[in-house]
């Protein structure tokens, strides 16, 4: 039934499916680079665009274990003169659960495939270039009064994290995440540099057009990291197992914090929740990437369908979850 899905929509990327432990489909399809006919492997390093929320919320909950600052925290109170429309009440755990209410710079709305940054994408490299983008955007709800999916309120958790630490938010996600959970080909990589094991992002299903000119050069708090499906699996084990977070911190983050009806899911900190059952992941949708990573915990089950073309992955993953029984 995969080979089928894969076949009719000219899937391109890997699909990695684990029960128990046990591996029971992994396997790359298509191309990373299509101009020189360099196919995907098992091993190609795919951008995660929205996935990378999780890893942020990861990162931002390791300081708050190691005393950095709280959950209440108030992001005024890290942010000086800088962005005065966050309103003095938006805290940190309004940030992680997309309820802060402050407008975004990214919207959500229009064809994934438009170019939509607001300065050009090479000025966008370290957290503190966001500023520009980041400001001028007025409150749109007072802040916990109501969920609403908000990318630069990652982009600020980011920032928070990197004033609070005194370190770079892309160690801080490499130091306090990716190594306890032994993500080793997990990283920020630029889009003009990327290495050969990196695929390149495509705008469709075919054509070489790719996605370089449509995000920041350089991923944060809100999207960019590359990974692998093995990485993400390790991520899961690793995150169930509270060795990047304590167990109560993660019971916490995984703790349904708002309905999105309109989705059909619920939302924690950071994390993406079925809306009826016990199926957590990570999702990520942008222009030449398209990427889901779940897990449910009552059957043991954990995929990862990771695509480097903009709409690649979702029919792939509706195979999976009525296969599933997701």
């Amino acid at each position: 039934m995969l080979e089928r899905a894969v076949e009719r929509t000219g899937f391109s990327g890997v699909v990695r499916v684990d029960r128990a432990g046990v591996t029971e489909v992994c396997t790359a399809y298509g191309y990373a680079d299509r101009a020189h006919g360099i196919v995907n492997t098992v091993e190609t390093q795919f951008a995660t665009a929205s996935g990378t929320k999780s890893l942020t919320a990861l990162a931002v909950m390791s300081l708050i274990e190691r005393g950095t600052f709280e959950l209440k925290t108030t992001a005024r109170s890290l942010l000086g003169k800088d962005l005065p429309l966050i309103a003095d009440d938006v805290t940190i755990e309004h940030l992680l659960a997309h309820r802060s209410g402050i407008g975004d710079y990214f919207p959500e709305d229009g064809d994934i495939t438009d170019y939509v940054m607001p300065v050009s994408v090479h000025e966008l490299a370290t957290t503190e270039q966001f500023l520009p983008v980041l400001g001028g955007h007025k409150t749109v709800f007072p802040a916990g009064e109501r969920f609403v999916y908000n990318n630069g309120g990652y982009v600020v958790l980011a920032l928070l994290a990197e004033r609070a630490s005194s370190i770079d938010f892309h160690q801080l996600v490499r130091t306090l995440v990716c190594e306890p959970a032994g993500m080793v080909d997990t990283e920020f990589l630029r889009s003009d540099e990327l290495p050969g094991r990196a695929a390149l992002g495509y705008l469709s299903v075919d054509g070489l057009r790719t996605n370089v000119f449509h995000l920041p050069v350089l991923g944060n708090g809100d999207g960019g990291i590359y990974s692998t499906a093995a990485d993400l699996s390790a991520l899961w084990d690793a995150l169930f197992a509270g060795r990047i977070v304590s167990p109560e911190h993660v019971a916490e983050m995984v703790r349904p914090r708002s309905d999105w009806p309109e989705e059909s899911r619920r939302y924690g900190l950071g994390f993406h929740l079925h809306a009826t059952g016990d199926a957590v992941w990570l999702e990520g949708y942008d222009a030449g990437v398209s990427f889901a990573s779940l897990h449910k915990r009552s059957s043991a089950i954990t995929y990862t369908v990771i695509s480097n073309w903009s709409d690649g992955a979702w029919p792939i993953i509706k195979v999976l979850n009525d296969e599933l029984g997701i």
